[in-house]
Formats: structure tokens, sequence, C-alpha cells
């Protein structure tokens, strides 16, 4: 998913993107999903969260 796809997401999910940046755009999603904002962290890997969104793009 492309910086655009997210940006329509989050306006879709009524958080302003602004200027943030693709990580600051997908933890605020992930926050809102209650899920931890762990999308390329230290902790992405061992998230618990295999079915994630975003996991596909996470390093």
């Amino acid at each position: 998913m492309n910086l655009t796809d997210i940006k329509q997401l989050a306006r879709d999910r009524g958080i302003t993107p602004g200027k943030m940046r693709k990580a600051e755009l997908i933890h605020s999603l992930q926050a809102q999903e209650g899920n931890p904002e762990c999308y390329n962290t230290n902790h992405s890997r061992d998230c618990g969260q295999p079915n994630c969104l975003w996991r596909p793009g996470c390093p």
C-alpha cells in the first residue's frame, strides 16, 4: 500500500494525516484498531499480530 492509499485510509477512519510520515500514520491506524503500534520498530517481528494489515511491509 503506498502513502497516498494510507492517507486515504486514515481520512476514511477520521484521522487527519497532515504531514505525518508513513510510519506515524500506520501507528495511528494501529492504535485506533486497538493493536500495538509496532510497525517498523524493534518489536515488529514479535508483535503477535500475524494477520496485521501492515505485516507484509514490516521490516
